[in-house]
């Protein structure tokens, strides 16, 4: 898809780019020996990737994963006492904590659980978890954080919470966060929106669908998959603020709408369309709500410059659009 280009001597680099494609090759090579040697695995890279593509869909059908942040223990009013109440796993907390939301019609009981997990830290605490309501899930309490702290602890958003503002010159995009999937990526937002500005946040580069998707993102039959590339690109760090790399999380196919980063961020995009060809390649950390696509698709459209980066073609934006993120006041969907 193509990361801002940073290095204008990068191009000129041909003799060690020609040793990696041979040492790429060979570790090729290697990957695939390793598939056929290792006992009960599948015996082609298309029934492996086949696996994957079942596995990511079980994922996305029941509504994903359960995660949280390590040696992190969130306060807040306990609505399940964990002395009285323990699983083996982070995760099964984190589902005890779900099942506690209304569903369809309205916010959850619980909004954030703490689980000790390590059997020689947590003691006879081991498997405690405690589930809160928090005063504010758009800044939780955190009692303690760092490697000597042996909880784990995670948010959870029910329906119209969790959602944001990128507020641009076009309009606002409202995001639905997802910090059950990518919890880190989360935390990171969180703690931008009490900045008053975001100085640096913008869009830089905007492609649009062009004639290889519809309206709805489908990738029309044997068009081709870019460019332009239908997305919309930029960059989430504030001027001032220390940005610290995030890890890989929840990386799904990329649909209409996906909000993810690029590499370890802080640069990131918003999908105009379903990128099944981009497999577990981004982690998603939130996505746009349907009735605001309409602003992405105007930003798409916006006069750009022809660019190459890192030997792809781009397209990017005359005008940067700055934007900024915003507390959203009422339930949005």
């Amino acid at each position: 898809m193509g990361r801002r280009q940073s290095d204008p001597e990068a191009t000129l680099c041909s003799t060690p780019v020609l040793f990696l494609v041979g040492l790429f090759s060979c570790s090729l090579v290697f990957a695939f020996l390793s598939v056929v040697l290792k006992p009960n695995a599948p015996s082609s890279f298309s029934e492996m990737e086949s696996l994957a593509t079942v596995e990511q869909s079980k994922v996305e059908s029941d509504g994903g994963c359960c995660r949280g942040i390590e040696n992190l223990e969130l306060w807040g009013a306990a609505v399940k006492w964990g002395s009285e109440f323990k699983f083996n796993s982070s995760e099964e907390c984190c589902q005890a904590c779900k099942g506690m939301c209304s569903g369809t019609d309205g916010p959850c009981l619980c909004d954030s659980w703490v689980f000790c997990g390590n059997k020689e830290a947590c003691g006879s605490k081991f498997g405690e978890c405690w589930l809160k309501k928090q005063k504010d899930t758009l800044s939780p309490e955190r009692q303690e954080k760092g490697e000597t702290v042996s909880w784990t602890s995670g948010i959870i958003f029910g329906r119209g919470e969790g959602i944001v503002g990128l507020e641009t010159p076009y309009g606002t995009l409202h995001i639905k966060l997802l910090p059950d999937c990518a919890p880190h990526s989360v935390a990171y937002i969180l703690e931008l929106l009490p900045l008053r500005h975001c100085a640096g946040c913008q869009f830089y580069r905007a492609e649009s669908r062009g004639e290889s998707w519809d309206s709805e993102g489908n990738h029309i039959k044997d068009a081709s998959f870019g460019p332009p590339f239908a997305l919309v690109q930029g960059t989430l760090e504030a001027q001032g603020a220390t940005f610290k790399e995030l890890p890989t999380e929840f990386c799904p196919t990329l649909k209409r709408g996906s909000v993810a980063w690029i590499g370890s961020g802080p640069e990131f995009f918003i999908s105009l369309a379903n990128h099944e060809e981009w497999k577990k390649e981004y982690t998603v950390f939130a996505s746009v709500l349907p009735e605001d696509m309409h602003i992405a698709e105007t930003i798409a459209q916006l006069p750009t410059t022809a660019n190459v980066w890192n030997n792809i073609n781009v397209s990017v934006l005359e005008k940067p659009v700055p934007l900024t993120l915003r507390r959203i006041k009422t339930s949005h969907g």
